[in-house]
């Protein structure tokens, strides 16, 4: 696979070339703005760039939950955790009451 960074379990049977074909095929999709197409996409190549843009998509629409399930698919630890800490201040709240 190269220089491109994968999830631990990509659908199997794809060949690195037709890996390589869909996730620029995502790319121009997510630069239009059909993300949700470009998601499945990189779920499916296990790109976990595309799948770390997807998060950063919905961090800034303000949707964390959908983020914190693109960064874990991507494994992507560092912009998961701010979301699992937040999810445990809430819970604390919610406990304290």
């Amino acid at each position: 696979d190269g220089f491109i960074k994968v999830t631990d379990k990509p659908v199997f049977g794809l060949t690195s070339e037709q890996k390589v074909i869909l996730n620029r095929k995502a790319n121009i999709m997510f630069n239009n703005g059909n993300v949700e197409d470009a998601r499945r996409i990189y779920i499916t190549t296990g790109y976990s760039d595309g799948l770390t843009r997807v998060g950063n998509y919905y961090m800034d629409k303000n949707e964390s939950l959908k983020a914190l399930k693109a960064y874990y698919l991507a494994h992507n630890q560092r912009d998961a955790e701010p979301i699992y800490d937040s999810i445990a201040k809430v819970i604390s709240t919610i406990l304290e009451e």
